[in-house]
């Protein structure tokens, strides 16, 4: 076992031997291959596998490496504002190490089941920089948080733009019906946020409750060490200077992401105007929250197809051959950059799948002192 790889023994199991996770046949890594192979079907159904691999092949190559490097540049972006949200809990990180991080969460992101990569970029930063590893993940909920406002903001006021194709956008078609019940879970969400920042310590407490009844033991745990997590990076929320720093930053993230969907749409001939990019970025985004394989194969394609289709009419083989071309181009350099830095940092795969089980239990003991000290979230 590598040195960085997290250990079989922990305090929070009282030193028993805590078996090895399956880095493949995990239940959840099952359901997500499952639900990736139904929208894959329904994202290629009907297309020739060679038209679409012409279409791969024939984008323009200049445009595709801008493209490429425009996707890759966005986790660059994201380690500068990996540093506001770090703030409150260490005053300075070295750029080098929230990089490193955040390409090994995306790396175990694409290679492992269930979101791994988030809990691994946690448990890499706290490898580099002297933050703990609940402090680390704290700013991961937080981080989601502003993303989530973002997407959601950027795609309602997308569809206002007047080069919107409003047509497409029926009263009564299945994608306005989600946008109207995402609309209710985000103003839900909202109240809770605005709850979350006044009274954090009650409200983790009572939405804890909530999901004890309502959810199964085994996906009770992530969603509560969540919420714990979540007391350690509040701070932010309160202060203004902090909170506006990380917003432009999510602002400035999601307009250069678009930016890189948009230079694909070029690259695969998809004369399409910048709204359109907007939009596709935030409905892709969206759709890649839902369970799936490694990777998001399946609600990627299947959302861009969607979006490219029904919404701006493009031609299907044309739009899925961009859908899996551009997927790849976004994959295949933070992959290899994300395996390099967990070479260096001698953290091998396993030990990525292993860092789930080291954060939960690390978010636990946080909460087992606070139940002791009686400190609220002071102890996190």
């Amino acid at each position: 076992m590598s040195a960085a790889d997290p250990p079989t023994r922990t305090a929070a199991n009282g030193g028993v031997p805590r078996r090895p996770r399956s880095l493949f046949l995990d239940w959840r890594a099952i359901l997500g291959i499952a639900i990736s192979a139904t929208l894959l079907y329904f994202a290629f159904r009907g297309e020739n596998f060679g038209d679409v691999a012409r279409e791969i092949a024939g984008a323009d190559p200049l445009l595709f490496v801008l493209a490429t490097a425009a996707a890759t540049f966005v986790f660059w972006i994201r380690a500068w504002r990996w540093k506001s949200l770090l703030a409150p809990v260490i005053d300075s990180t070295t750029f080098r190490s929230r990089f490193a991080a955040v390409c090994i969460g995306f790396m175990g992101n694409n290679l492992l089941p269930a979101r791994i990569g988030e809990f691994a970029r946690a448990f890499a930063l706290a490898r580099m920089e002297p933050v703990s590893v609940v402090a680390s993940f704290s700013t991961l909920v937080i981080e989601r948080l502003f993303d989530g406002i973002a997407l959601v903001a950027i795609l309602f006021l997308t569809t206002m733009l007047p080069d919107f194709p409003s047509a497409a956008f029926r009263a009564d078609s299945g994608f306005a019906i989600a946008a109207r019940t995402l609309g209710i879970f985000v103003v839900a969400g909202i109240v809770v946020l605005f709850l979350l920042v006044l009274w954090p310590a009650r409200t983790v407490r009572i939405l804890e409750r909530i999901v004890d009844r309502v959810l199964p033991g085994r996906l009770r745990r992530p969603v509560v060490d969540a919420l714990e997590a979540f007391l350690a990076g509040a701070s932010i929320l309160r202060d203004v200077r902090l909170l506006a720093r990380a917003g432009s930053w999510t602002v400035v993230l999601w307009l250069f992401n678009a930016f890189s969907f948009w230079l694909g749409l070029r690259a695969f001939g998809l004369d399409l105007p910048f709204t359109a990019a907007l939009f596709l970025q935030s409905v892709v985004a969206l759709a890649v929250s839902v369970p799936s394989s490694p990777g998001f194969f399946g609600p990627f394609e299947l959302a861009t197809r969607a979006v490219l289709v029904d919404f701006w009419g493009q031609n299907v083989t044309q739009a899925v051959g961009f859908a899996l071309g551009f997927h790849l181009a976004g994959f295949i350099p933070v992959t290899a950059i994300g395996l390099w830095y967990a070479w260096r940092l001698g953290l091998s795969l396993r030990g990525v799948a292993g860092s789930e089980e080291e954060v939960e239990e690390a978010v636990e003991e946080a909460v087992e002192r606070e139940s002791h000290s009686g400190d609220g979230s002071a102890a996190l």
